[in-house]
């Protein structure tokens, strides 16, 4: 007998209807999950991935409608399901998790009355019984003390215990589909770790059935069975995961792994390659293939003859692609990747930071005042340097104290002791008011979110030019836009775009103007604070290798500030690793991504998720958040989550490790004895099968 899928979608269609007409959003889509598989659905911002999951949910809004196509659930095409009907399975057959999970909870509302309610709504329970099984989920989902945070609001507890809170609630119904999306994106990768940890073995023991909306293709195949890749609105390519991890059969899912920085990667010798231009509006898609305009093997008059439809892939049963070239592509070609001929080696030292603390008082009672006054150790004895042309990470979870340094760095606050030297000058006590214009052009900054950084009541280039006013560079107005086009010129812009408005642009775009301006002043040091976080993975590729181009040609220092560490091995020159304000670890990248590790390195690189099916990894998941730096723990600051404690015992409690020198720039903070360090194994590793 065969089983009955969970779910099967069959040629969805779905559009929005607004002023300007139809606009479709999915078109032929089909998918199947079955019972106790997690399908992985993975593309770019704009692809459909969450229209589809929105019209499984029939959550599209006023303006959302499925035009064609069928939604079963257990083998019942919803769209003849009642609204009562519907009503009855959300939330206890089907359940959703969300991007965002303040989004799914209410503030006003103590957390454990939340989860009481699903099961008092959809099961008909008695309070008593649904605190107890309440109870009860909340330490399947491994929360500490789950009494407490019964009793607790939302916002007294971490984004990663939220998550968790969202995904009990999520499971309190036993659901049989459980649709996730991009639930761990604004997540620490130590908290996303555990996170994923904790969704396969809640989906091995429940059995319920996943759909995993994601970009993230190393998560994909960490948690999926089966992977759906969907391009402006289709499903381009779909089967097992190593069978489209392994043998992939359409350009736009090989675009996508060109695009990341998988192991082997190198800045120089393999850089990576981005999808050319960028997806379609939903209004201006092309006849035939929707990736044709973008496609390296496109082929007039045979890729947009007709309506492409899904294609069975020789030899493998359920793979699929909607590409009419399948086996006329040599999918084993390496694909053509700019030649980097004068890769930059760095220099004399430009940024120099000696013994940097940076403390905040808070008053207890901070908003009526009164009480007394507590010290936020933000940044504890930072030391280091980084060199003309060399590009310096730096690593950590939210509250490690990365951000506080930018800011020290850039004068938007100062140093409470120790020193900041820049190209000879102490900047570290001047506030960014007081500093000259030359010291101002001097350190410039990347944002994450380039949606924040521009005015969208000014185009584009007109606060290019503002900024080289600003800046005193150029005599006339004519001479600074003549410098404001070259700039566009050097970020691979058009330059009819220096009058358009930043709502024309897409976040890729406005990134690059971000870059522009940071490189406007000619500055010595950029600050990139994860730059390319917010970005699709072809865009990142994209923005990745031009600040690696301009750097290369202004010979500027670079600090990268990421929690992506595989960004980080394929970016940086130097890494540093910082947890609760102190640098626990710091060396070349190929120090800190070989043992021996600081335990939290460790931790780190075990939590990367990685697109190859060749790589292993032990597994290390952290337990508990990052402690507050407003009640550090004593002696060690990772003390309290180190799982090579018990080898040092109680002076991991009393005494602060002191800086050790393992070889030449290669320092750590740890009590771990020599022989310890020397018997680590590697964290990442390759299959030797798959490997030859």
């Amino acid at each position: 007998m065969s089983v009955e899928p969970i779910l099967e979608i069959d040629n969805l269609n779905i559009s929005f209807f607004v002023r300007a007409g139809e606009i479709p959003a999915v078109m032929d889509f089909s998918c199947k999950v079955m019972p106790g598989e997690t399908m992985g659905l993975v593309g770019e911002s704009g692809c459909g991935k969450s229209t589809v999951a929105l019209g499984i949910m029939r959550d599209m809004g006023n303006r959302g409608k499925i035009v064609g196509g069928s939604i079963k659930f257990r083998g019942r095409d919803m769209g003849d399901m009642s609204q009562a009907e519907l009503r009855d399975i959300r939330g206890s057959k089907i359940a959703m998790i969300y991007q965002e999970p303040m989004a799914s909870l209410n503030p006003a509302m103590k957390i454990g009355k939340q989860l009481m309610e699903v099961l008092i709504i959809h099961e008909n329970t008695t309070k008593a019984q649904a605190y107890e099984r309440s109870l009860a989920m909340l330490e399947s989902v491994k929360l500490p003390d789950p009494a407490r945070v019964m009793n607790a609001y939302p916002h007294q507890i971490s984004g990663g215990q939220q998550q968790r809170i969202v995904i009990a609630m999520a499971l309190l119904s036993k659901p049989d589909l459980l649709l996730l999306d991009e639930p761990t994106t604004a997540l620490d990768v130590t908290v996303e770790a555990g996170i994923v940890q904790l969704i396969k073995e809640l989906g091995r023991e429940t059995g319920t059935s996943m759909l995993f909306i994601s970009h993230n293709l190393g998560l994909i195949l960490e948690t999926c069975d089966r992977i759906t890749v969907m391009y402006s609105g289709e499903a381009v390519e779909t089967g097992k995961v190593h069978e489209v991890f392994d043998r992939m059969r359409h350009p736009y899912t090989q675009g996508l792994f060109n695009s990341i920085p998988l192991p082997g990667a190198d800045k120089n010798t393999k850089p990576l390659v981005s999808i050319p231009g960028q997806l379609p509006l939903p209004m201006d898609r092309p006849f035939g293939c929707n990736f044709g305009p973008r496609c390296t093997h496109y082929v007039e008059n045979e890729c947009n003859a007709a309506p492409v439809r899904m294609q069975p892939v020789h030899g493998e049963e359920q793979h699929m692609s909607r590409c009419v070239r399948i086996e006329k592509i040599d999918w084993n070609a390496e694909p053509e990747r700019p030649v980097v001929t004068d890769p930059s080696t760095p220099g004399d030292v430009v940024l120099e930071v000696k013994d940097l603390k940076k403390y905040y008082s808070v008053a207890a009672n901070q908003i009526f005042g009164g009480g007394d006054t507590r010290t936020v150790k933000a940044n504890e004895s930072i030391t280091l340097q980084a060199r003309e042309s060399e590009t310096v990470a730096i690593v950590g979870e939210s509250g490690c104290g990365k951000s506080t340094l930018a800011k020290v760095l850039l004068g938007l606050e100062t140093a409470t002791e120790g020193e900041v030297i820049l190209d000879g000058v102490s900047i570290g006590n001047t506030d960014v008011g007081d500093r000259d214009t030359k010291t101002v052009a001097s350190v410039q900054m990347v944002f994450q979110n380039p949606f924040d950084t521009l005015n969208p009541s000014h185009s584009v280039g007109s606060q290019i030019m503002r900024t080289l006013e600003k800046f005193k560079i150029g005599s006339s107005q004519e001479d600074r836009r003549e410098r404001m086009l070259k700039l566009l010129d050097l970020v691979k812009l058009p330059r009819a775009f220096a009058d358009r408005m930043p709502r024309q642009l897409s976040g890729g775009q406005k990134q690059r103007i971000g870059v522009a301006r940071a490189f406007a002043g000619q500055p010595k040091l950029v600050v990139a604070d994860e730059p390319v976080s917010a970005l699709d993975v072809s865009v990142q590729a994209a923005v990745t290798e031009l600040l690696m181009e301009i750097q290369r040609e202004a010979k500027t220092t670079m600090l990268f500030i990421s929690h992506d560490l595989s960004v980080v091995r394929y970016i940086a020159d130097r890494v540093v690793v910082m947890y609760l304000g102190h640098i626990v670890e710091q060396g070349t990248t190929d120090d800190i991504f070989a043992p021996p590790y600081h335990p939290y390195t460790e931790a780190l690189l075990s939590a990367i998720p990685i697109a190859d099916t060749r790589v292993k990894k032990k597994q290390i998941v952290l337990d508990g958040d990052i402690p507050s730096a407003l009640n550090p723990p004593s002696g060690c600051p990772f003390q309290t989550r180190c799982g090579h404690k018990s080898k040092v015992g109680v002076l991991c409690e009393t005494e602060l490790p002191p800086v050790r020198h393992l070889s030449d720039g290669h320092t750590m903070k740890c009590h771990l004895s020599e022989e310890h360090l020397q018997a680590m194994e590697p964290v990442i590793s390759f299959d030797a099968d798959k490997a030859s």
